[in-house]
């Protein structure tokens, strides 16, 4: 192994201690894309060889988020390489980073919601597990994390609250309507004990009495949409998020109520949904008012 490979592992161990293996895989293939590029090493890469990379990838049409996550990837390398004394420039500081294009969150409408939402009925254990998570991301918000992190004390059926530990395991209390209580109240009395075969603590169990996991959830909702009409491939446990929040929106809810149910840290973040919220009014507008549909014409004798 040459000693750039072992600089390169010996970067990658280091990232591990503080990242995610999948974040970890993800900096392992970028770089290994600039050493594809340059025919060598990533740690010996130049200058010109850095924008020459930048622009192959513009060229081959890779979306800018992409190109973003590989030029930071390699900034990061060469401040470490830096850092230990390996190199003594960093090639990759001036290298500009791409600007992520930042989408607007889709939504269902409420129709379609109501749709995906009776999907899930009927009384067998796992039909009434799907009914509670589908009320439950969409009646209070939650990301999916939060859901199937979700224990049974987390939900207090009485006062119509949630407990969800969000992200940086900040909790928040988040009200629930009464349709998405009772889903869960008759989970919890007629489909959980059948599944509960391990006395586990989480709320949501999958068919072998285990935890249900992310992955779970998501093909739980794919096939719930390919019942309900709608397009499974649109249809995941963010999309109910984004919904929940577009919808209270569009209902009169102020934005700060919005980010704290959301558990959002910075208002910007749910500032988004005001845009879909506009958009849809105008769509709404633009299709039902008659002088927004009617075409006018001037007068002939008017020239004025």
């Amino acid at each position: 192994m040459s000693a750039a490979d072992q600089d390169l592992d010996r970067f990658l161990l280091f990232l591990a201690a503080r990242r995610s293996p999948r974040t970890v895989d993800a900096y392992r293939r970028d770089l290994a894309a600039l050493g594809t590029s340059r025919g060598g090493p990533a740690a010996a890469a130049t200058v010109e060889e850095l924008e020459r990379w930048v622009a192959e990838m513009r060229a081959a049409g890779l979306a800018a988020s992409t190109i973003a996550r590989r030029t930071s990837a390699a900034r990061s390398y060469f401040r470490h390489l830096g850092l230990v004394g390996v190199r003594e420039d960093n090639p990759a500081a001036a290298l500009a980073v791409p600007k992520r294009t930042r989408r607007l969150p889709r939504a269902l409408s409420p129709g379609e919601t109501e749709r995906l939402i009776d999907a899930a009925t009927g009384s067998s254990p796992r039909t009434l597990r799907d009914r509670a998570l589908v009320e439950l991301l969409y009646g209070a918000g939650l990301r999916v994390s939060e859901a199937v992190g979700l224990e049974k004390g987390a939900v207090d059926l009485d006062a119509r609250i949630v407990r969800a530990l969000g992200k940086g395991a900040k909790e928040r209390l988040v009200p629930l309507g009464r349709p998405a209580a009772e889903a869960v109240r008759r989970y919890l009395a007629l489909g959980r004990p059948h599944l509960d075969r391990r006395y586990r603590p989480e709320l949501f169990l999958n068919a072998r009495g285990g935890p249900l996991t992310r992955a779970g959830a998501f093909l739980i909702l794919r096939k719930l949409a390919e019942k309900a009409g709608l397009e499974p491939t649109r249809v995941h446990p963010h999309l109910l998020r984004h919904s929940f929040a577009t919808h209270l929106l569009e209902g009169g809810a102020d934005l700060r109520s919005v980010q704290e149910m959301l558990g959002h840290a910075d208002l910007g973040t749910t500032e988004r949904y005001t845009h879909i919220s506009d958009s849809r009014r105008r769509e709404v507008y633009f299709r039902a008012h008659p002088h927004a549909q009617r075409k006018t014409s001037r007068p002939r004798g008017d020239r004025t």
